[in-house]
């Protein structure tokens, strides 16, 4: 069986050097291109938020190492950012706070609870990153009790599902949960 010659690591570097490079040209073409279109539309800036969020998912992902609940946490703080610029260059409707961020906060929590099914004998390596997204999970909370969101059920249902989740994730792994803290915070 023939594999295919590994990249080395200056070459790879140079090609992502060169993408970068062409998707910043893209952007500025789109931008180039809003401005003589529909320059009371912004949409070039949704797009250049999309490819920032791309770019940042695949230096993310290049990583060695990639810890899963890492990458979960990551996608959430990110999309997070972009559906709430989205939702701002658009006017300001809501629905980013209302809506989106609290359904991938729920997804983020079920897939932590996946990981930690599946690999309850690895749940250490994901205990911080779960104790990370229980944080952020709480901003919905913070959303409700200053007012900004309309709606504010699956705000609380969003906190409630992370709250739960991380509940269930100490009951399954206590004492490695415990001892990763003591290490991490030199208790």
């Amino acid at each position: 069986m023939i594999y295919p010659e590994k990249i080395k690591a200056k070459k790879s570097d140079k090609i992502i050097k060169i993408l970068i490079s062409v998707s910043i040209g893209i952007a500025l073409i789109f931008v180039g291109l809003n401005k003589l279109t529909t320059p009371n539309t912004p949409w070039a800036a949704l797009v250049n938020a999309g490819i920032l969020y791309s770019w940042v998912v695949v230096m993310y992902s290049i990583k060695k190492n990639i810890n899963i609940a890492g990458h979960v946490l990551l996608q959430i703080i990110a999309l997070s950012l972009l559906t709430f610029y989205i939702d701002y260059k658009l006017g300001r409707k809501g629905w980013s706070i209302n809506i989106a961020i609290p359904i991938m906060i729920m997804i983020a929590n079920v897939t932590m609870l996946v990981l930690t099914i599946v690999s309850f004998k690895r749940y250490i390596k994901y205990a911080m990153y779960q104790l990370m997204i229980v944080f952020f999970s709480m901003l919905p909370v913070i959303f409700v009790t200053e007012h900004m969101v309309q709606d504010k059920t699956l705000s609380m249902v969003a906190s409630g599902i992370s709250v739960l989740n991380f509940v269930l994730c100490l009951i399954l792994c206590a004492r490695d949960v415990k001892e990763e803290i003591v290490r991490k915070f030199h208790m």
